[in-house]
């Protein structure tokens, strides 16, 4: 294991620093470039399996809703960040009724489960709100970074970051690196990342600042005694609305008539 460790801490330095938009520094043990070929693999596997269990909605009402609100988030993404114009932009939209969670992997692949619109009851601006900050987190690559922590604490995957991103081992494990990532929370910086550039996307959007605030207060209230899934991988701090909330009026000055942005032309994944 020691040896692992050694070997992972000599990789992060060949591949250096990135920084994110927020201007953080960022030492990671897996390219940018790397995170989003491994999460592709991963998203493959994710949405085969989905397809044959059924959970995969079609329904027009549901993929028109999740395509306009995401479409519009995207058209921002892509003004902010050109260069991921050629991402796969996509969102599997999963018949979940229990779950309380949505993500978004590196490269724009994106899932939201059922559970979380209807449990919530949550608007569109809501929505909004949720897949905003899933964008933010691959926009600002934590992917990338939450895989190298997947690494590090496996052994198996560990190895992997030491064999060359050419080898089929290598991807073998970047993927699965990826796929256990999504069950890592992040940082409480990375998440106050994803909040700052997520209700930006938002607003830009045309969607409305102040559902960043009563999201959260749903998402507590749902909590009960126990943590809702998106909770348990989203860690809030207990000043996390109010911080949004100070937030809404500076945002609201980048779009004071929260005119509607562009619908960019995402897929809706239906079928593996």
């Amino acid at each position: 294991m020691q040896k692992l460790l050694i070997t992972a801490a000599i990789t992060s330095l060949m591949i250096g620093c990135s920084t994110s938009p927020t201007g953080r520094s960022q030492l990671m043990l897996v390219s940018p470039q790397s995170a989003i070929a491994s999460s592709e693999t991963a998203y493959l596997s994710t949405v085969t399996e989905l397809d044959s269990n059924k959970q995969l909605i079609t329904d027009s009402a549901w993929v028109k809703r999740i395509q306009t609100i995401t479409g519009r988030l995207v058209t921002e993404a892509v003004a902010m960040h050109p260069e991921t114009k050629d991402w796969k932009w996509s969102v599997a939209i999963i018949n979940d009724p229990n779950t309380l969670n949505a993500w978004c992997m590196a490269g724009g692949r994106m899932a939201i489960y059922s559970g979380i619109v209807t449990q919530l009851d949550l608007t569109d601006d809501e929505i909004a709100q949720i897949m905003g900050h899933e964008i933010s987190h691959a926009l600002a690559n934590h992917t990338a970074e939450r895989m190298s922590r997947a690494m590090v604490m496996s052994a198996g995957l560990s190895a992997a970051a030491a064999v060359t991103e050419n080898n089929q081992t290598a991807l073998s494990g970047a993927a699965l690196a990826a796929k256990f990532a999504l069950e890592l929370p992040n940082s409480r910086t990375a998440e106050s990342e994803a909040d700052r550039i997520g209700i930006e996307l938002a607003t830009r959007a045309g969607y409305k600042p102040d559902a960043a605030v009563s999201l959260w207060q749903k998402m507590q209230k749902a909590g009960g005694g126990s943590q809702p899934e998106f909770m348990s991988t989203h860690p809030s701090p207990s000043n996390r609305a109010k911080t949004l909330g100070e937030l809404g009026d500076k945002m609201l000055k980048l779009n004071p008539t929260l005119k509607p942005a562009a619908i960019y032309p995402i897929e809706i994944v239906t079928k593996a």
